[in-house]
This record gives C-alpha cells, structure tokens and sequence, in this order.
C-alpha cells in the first residue's frame, strides 16, 4: 500500500502491484519539473541488469514432467488452458493459495503452494507457455481507497494473465481474494514490464523491513529495465526521504507524476515533503491540486456515497453515488450502492431499474467481473461492452 509517506506502505502493493491513480484526466498542478540528468544518473546508476541469474518464469524439469502427463499438446486450447488450471487450484495437485507474505518466482511460488497474484501469474504464465498457450501479463486497475479526511490513501493495480484461444476468443486467468476492480481498465504488458513490477515488488517488501539500501537495489533495477515505472520512481523517492536525501527524493516524486500525471500518491509525498522543509505554500499548492482531483474521481463520489449510507444519511449517499455515475457509467458497483439507496429511501421503481441496470453491465460486458468469482473467463472479443452495447441503457436515478 503506498500512501503520503513510507510508513503507509504495506502489502497491499505487493501484487499485483503497482500503485497508480484512475482517470484519464490529469492532477491539476503544474510543477515546472525538467529531468536533470545528473540526478537521474544517481539514482538510475546501473547500465545491467544486476540480477539477470534470477527470472521469474523459470520452470524446471519437475513442473515441466508434471504438465506434460497432465497437459495433452493435441488437445484444444481451450482444454489445455483449463488443464493448466486445475493443476493450479485443484486440491488433487498444487491447491494454490493467496498469501502477500512475498512476492515469488514461478518455482517458489510451485514450491510454497502459495503466493501473491504477480507470483502465481508468473507460474501460470511460465507453464501455459510450455505447453503452446498464448499468455501475456496484464494490469487491472483497483478501486482507490481514502482515509476519513477524505485524502488519497492507497492505490494499486492487480495482474493477471490473458492470451487467445481464437481470433475472435481470448481467455482471462485470475488469482486473488476479494478485491473491487476498476472496470475496463486493463492493459497488456510485456515481460519485460512485469519483471519490473516483480523488483519493484521486492524493493516495497524490503523497505517495510526497514532494509533501505536492499529497497534501493531493487528499486534501481526496476527502474533500469523499465524507466517509466512511475511508481517505481514514487517508491524510491520514499526511501531517499527515509534516508534524509531530500534532493533525490524530490527528483524521484517529480519523475513519478511526470510519467503519470495521475499518480496523486506522488504529489502527496511532494506536499508531505515540502511541508517538512517548511515550505508551506507549496505543500498547500499540492494538496489542493489532490483535493480538486478528487472531485472528479468517480470512486471518491463513491466512497463517499458508501460512507454516507453508513451513517444513515441517505440523501447524501444518493447525491454522492449519482454523482459517481455521472462521471463513469460502466461501473456496476455504482448502480448496486444507488439501488440499494433507492430502495431505502422507499423508491423502489428506480432501485429494480439500477439493478437491472447492473446486471446487464455484468452480463454483457466480458471485462466486468470480481476475480475471485471467476478465475477463468473466454471472452469473446466481438461481445465487449461500450456505450452502445444493443440492450443497455445506461441511466442514474
């Protein structure tokens, strides 16, 4: 999890894993940052990669014998990708389980039985190539979260693995618990990117130790195999802030939200920053940039809606979560609160509408789903859901 500061990091972010803000509309504060070439050599200082003996798709000789008794090459690809998944999550062979302790390579995680959704992906991912599946990583955003004051408080991205069985079908492979997904976020990733995340993974694991110059190394390695990582550089920046570095920390956010001028997380440290150097102008710039930001993030109006309801105020939950669907109408969870509101407040008409509403998003949109309740799913591309999916009225009561 990473928040205003290191201390707000926690595995959350361990992923399925990265932390990044939704929206396709950027936080409103100009920095005036340019990229200094001798900061950025500090801090990307490697011209190798320093851990190339380590991939994380290796499969050795023991998983290789078992899919191939278990995985017929002659078989459809659509059977093959379901064989590959019950050996996965059968209690007759590896019965995997979720566990963000670590962030493992596909035989650790083969060994351990266990592993947080980037470990098991590289297993899946590494042992559906072995026996001629198409498999890609891919990101999935996660629903934000804020705190009581209503700040941005964590963000991150879930992964998981897709990969066509036809022209027109791909398959989908999930692993984790419960978890709320912003719907039709998801983007294709390469290898390369996801080994990034994999030390990007390792650097937070080893920061939440307390083991700062072990975070350093792997930070640095992510970013040298992919300088874009936004949250690669947010993350550094938190452990040269740990380590009294101001100048590089502040260079390290600057890159972050230059990359993704969406990544509040990274403005948050920066007014977290300036406001223990004393500059408190800017630090209140920053936090009003986040604030105006919030506004317009559909899933704020939607804690908010949820918050609201909680506390029995249900005119304002109304206002809040219609205010969420105003500004993003695909989202089902949306629908679902309102409903729930409506049939509260003795509108009953208008809460069988948002329900039916919800279901149809459900039903008609093959990227819409919660991962634990299914961890295979073929979609059929020709079927994908946009505004003008035949059979969906999209409506906020």
């Amino acid at each position: 999890m990473l928040g205003v500061d290191t201390k707000f990091i926690a595995t959350s972010l361990l992923l399925c894993a990265t932390a990044l803000l939704c929206g396709c509309f950027a936080i409103p504060v100009d920095t005036g940052f340019e990229s200094e070439d001798r900061l950025y050599r500090q801090v990307v200082s490697q011209d190798r990669d320093l851990y190339a003996h380590i991939d994380p798709l290796f499969i050795d000789q023991e998983v290789k014998n078992l899919l191939d008794k278990q995985v017929s090459l002659e078989a459809p690809r659509t059977e093959r990708v379901e064989q590959v998944q019950e050996i996965l999550w059968s209690e007759n062979f590896l019965n995997i389980q979720y566990s963000d302790d670590r962030t493992h390579t596909a035989m650790e995680a083969f060994y351990a039985r266990a592993g947080n959704c980037l470990s098991v992906m590289n297993l899946y991912i590494a042992m559906a190539r072995y026996v001629g599946i198409d498999a890609e990583f891919q990101t999935v955003r996660v629903q934000p979260s804020w705190d009581r004051r209503g700040d941005l408080l964590v963000l991150s991205d879930h992964i998981n693995a897709t990969g066509r069985i036809s022209i027109r079908k791909r398959y989908v492979v999930d692993f984790t618990p419960e978890i709320a997904l912003q719907q039709l976020t998801s983007n294709i990733v390469s290898d390369r990117y996801a080994r990034a995340l994999y030390f990007n993974n390792l650097g937070v694991e080893a920061q939440l130790e307390n083991e700062f110059e072990q975070a350093l190394d792997y930070y640095k390695n992510a970013l040298f195999l992919e300088p874009e990582l936004s949250p690669g550089w947010n993350n550094i920046g938190s452990v040269y802030r740990r380590l009294d570095q101001t100048e590089l920390a502040e260079f390290s956010y600057m890159m972050a939200f230059k990359i993704d001028n969406n990544n509040a997380s990274a403005i948050n440290n920066l007014a977290r920053l300036y406001r223990l150097q004393g500059d408190e102008q800017r630090a209140a710039q920053y936090e009003a940039a986040i604030q105006r930001f919030n506004d317009r993030n559909p899933y704020y109006h939607y804690i908010q809606g949820l918050r609201a309801h909680a506390a029995a105020d249900l005119r304002a939950a109304r206002r809040s979560l219609r205010r969420a669907l105003r500004l993003k109408e695909v989202e089902p969870d949306f629908y679902l609160a309102l409903a729930e509101v409506n049939q509260e407040l003795g509108y009953s008409e208008r809460a069988s509408v948002l329900m039916a509403t919800a279901q149809a998003l459900v039903s008609s949109g093959g990227q819409i789903y919660r991962p634990s309740d299914q961890r295979l799913r073929v979609i059929d591309d020709s079927t994908i859901l946009d505004r003008s999916t035949p059979g969906i009225s999209i409506l906020v009561n």
